[in-house]
């Protein structure tokens, strides 16, 4: 059980550079890597009021860093470093060349993070009862 946790906080660490690496790249990375073309963004699925590629990032990202820490007693520092670091990222991007700042990127990091520990603080909760 220890080293499945040690690898999933490894893949935690990893996403979360991997996450940071593609939101300050110029550009879509992934629209470079896999397409080619630099300024083409690809698209899970449709945008409503909130980027749902965005949303899906930070629900993965959420989801590694809150099963791989949840019996550690930071746990509440990660929750507060994943809203900060939704909101950096997206910031950012008022600096970053050929990336623009937006309310419906921000809103699905937001969302993303929003929905995992609001998962996790439920079951959470039905674990202390259960007991």
């Amino acid at each position: 059980m220890i080293k499945f946790l040690f690898r999933l906080k490894t893949i935690f660490h990893v996403s979360n550079i991997f996450l940071v690496f593609i939101s300050t790249y110029p550009g879509s990375f992934l629209g470079c890597f896999i397409y080619k073309d630099c300024n083409f963004d690809p698209q899970i699925t449709r945008d409503f009021f909130i980027s749902s590629n965005h949303l899906y990032a930070f629900i993965i990202l959420s989801t590694l860093g809150i099963y791989a820490y949840k019996n550690d007693a930071r746990i509440n520092i990660l929750i507060l470093y994943l809203f900060f670091l939704s909101i950096f990222l997206e910031l950012l991007h008022i600096l970053i060349p050929v990336r623009a700042f937006e309310l419906s990127d921000l809103f699905g990091n937001l969302f993303g993070v929003f929905i995992v520990v609001l998962i996790y603080k439920i079951l959470n909760k039905y674990e202390k009862f259960k007991k």
